[in-house]
């Protein structure tokens, strides 16, 4: 047994936090734990683990604190997260998800003030896969600027078509455009939303994927020596040169109008057989020798070199993918977008 803390000035947050936690007794401290997160919960319970005997002086102490803290709503923390909590204890789980999508959705007042602050190119995206006549729906009731860049994106018969629809509209009824508004809310604005609610080890696996391959090892081995599973999670979303083997004939043939040639051959000096074998693959059988030839001409290069192209190369197979012409599969049935 580790001995009596008295001194509770040295206690850290976490402990304080710890010993809350073992005076409320288990009935109120899983309720608690229930509305945490694992890596709380897994925080939380080492420190909890190694706190030892503690003076009831000090818990007395840390009791008065707490209750001067939250008359003073000094330490509350309103963020996402908590409001989420705290609705999901009062209101069903739906319409808990409705509230949070419509408030981390894009500012605006109404729905159409909100498509009003949506990237053009995101809008473009998701327009250009509906009926041309709810697209011209929408175009009609938001800012004539917006609606200009948006339709400069569509593709050109289909712009046309939408030109046409809004030319020969006429009053729309309320129930259809309460309809288009509906949709709109639970299919475009609801994914959005969760689009925007960025997880830090995503970010912390783009910063990576910048990184030059020397210093992302040293780094990945330094994290996982601190907390493994952020290591492991970070390295399942980075995306790498080599995860171009994804994609399918089409979708090669697109990255490569798109790439850089001479950052294509340094970027496959440094790959896999296998992934030099798919892009010879879907090039012509003169472009592929004269690729190859290029390779062998550029002798030794620098590993810092090779990294800096396929990281060009990388960032090009996402705004690719963003766009929409082509698929990066995830490598599950459904196929899906992983960027």
């Amino acid at each position: 047994m580790g001995r009596v803390k008295e001194d509770y000035r040295s206690l850290t947050g976490p402990q304080k936090a710890g010993i809350m936690m073992l005076s409320l007794g288990e009935d109120h401290s899983s309720k608690l734990f229930s509305m945490m997160d694992d890596e709380e919960i897994r925080e939380l319970s080492q420190v909890m683990a190694s706190l030892g005997t503690i003076n009831s002086t000090l818990v007395e102490r840390l009791f008065v604190e707490f209750a001067d803290a939250i008359s003073n709503t000094g330490s509350l923390v309103g963020s996402f997260d908590t409001t989420e909590r705290l609705l999901v204890r009062s209101l069903p789980k739906d319409r808990v998800e409705a509230i949070m999508e419509e408030i981390r959705g894009p500012a605006g007042r109404t729905m159409w003030d909100k498509l009003g602050n949506v990237n053009e190119q995101v809008l473009a995206n998701y327009l250009k896969n509906e009926y041309p006549q709810t697209v011209a729906v929408v175009l009609s009731k938001i800012k004539p600027d917006h609606a200009a860049r948006v339709m400069s994106l569509l593709p050109e018969n289909f712009a046309m078509e939408v030109v046409m629809r809004m030319l020969h509209m006429e009053a729309v009824q309320k129930e259809v455009l309460d309809g288009v508004e509906k949709t709109l809310r639970t299919e475009f604005m609801s994914n959005l939303a969760r689009t925007a609610r960025r997880d830090a080890h995503e970010m912390m696996a783009e910063i990576f994927n910048s990184l030059d391959r020397n210093t992302e090892s040293r780094f990945l081995t330094a994290l996982e020596e601190r907390n493994r599973d952020s290591a492991e999670r970070i390295k399942q979303l980075m995306f790498t040169f080599e995860d171009l083997s994804r994609l399918d004939g089409q979708g090669v043939q697109v990255l490569l109008r798109h790439a850089e040639k001479d950052k294509l051959g340094l970027a496959l000096k440094g790959a896999s057989q296998g992934i030099q074998d798919m892009f010879f693959k879907n090039m012509s059988e003169r472009a592929g020798k004269m690729l190859k030839e290029d390779m062998e001409a550029m002798g030794p290069v620098r590993m810092r070199e090779v990294d800096e192209a396929q990281n060009a190369i990388v960032t090009v197979a996402k705004e690719l993918a963003n766009s929409g012409q082509i698929v990066i599969s995830d490598g599950k049935e459904e196929d899906e977008l992983v960027y």
